[in-house]
């Protein structure tokens, strides 16, 4: 890694704040706000994304973003790799045809879903989130690019909470994350 990612990865870790028994007792809450209010650090999570995708995965044909973090980086990300982004909302936000999946939280369960005609199958696509706690939200992700016949190429993350083990539940799909806790 060249000196100037190492000053991006720098300015990206030091961009995230982090409050304790947030939202409940026990949970250290990683707060990405502060790289969103800051241009360059917002602008050196870009520039890695990119960088990364450029050398590993330059067939890339898609980000796909998970509401709603999701969607604060893929459409930079995209714009900046010439590619087109597709959103995976919350169930009852989209129009037209769409293909959903239910999948199983720490507390319940809930539902995600993608317009069917936005990927093809055997399309490249790289699915993009914020943090990678559990890992159940990302999975289901997964698993809808899946039911579309898509290639998924990669997960990225901005952060991954190591302890929470959510890389398992990605059934083998790689993962790209720029700062781990």
């Amino acid at each position: 890694m060249s000196a100037e990612q190492e000053e991006k990865l720098r300015l990206v870790r030091c961009s995230i704040r982090s409050f304790p028994d947030f939202p409940k007792q026990g949970i250290l809450f990683k707060d990405i706000i502060p790289l969103l209010k800051d241009p360059k650090a917002f602008t050196a999570v870009i520039d890695l994304f990119e960088d990364h995708l450029r050398k590993k995965f330059p067939q890339t044909e898609l980000i796909v973003g998970l509401d709603a973090r999701g969607f604060l980086f893929g459409p930079s990300l995209a714009q900046r790799l010439g590619i087109g982004f597709v959103p995976i909302r919350k169930k009852g936000k989209l129009p037209g045809k769409i293909i959903s999946i239910r999948y199983r939280l720490e507390y319940g369960e809930d539902e995600i879903e993608v317009q069917a005609d936005n990927v093809q199958p055997q399309q490249n696509v790289v699915i993009l989130d914020d943090v990678l706690a559990t890992g159940g939200t990302l999975a289901a992700a997964c698993d809808l690019m899946k039911k579309l016949g898509a290639n998924i190429l990669e997960c990225l993350v901005v952060i991954e909470i190591k302890d929470l083990n959510g890389l398992e539940k990605l059934n083998c799909v790689p993962l790209y994350s720029l700062v781990q806790f």
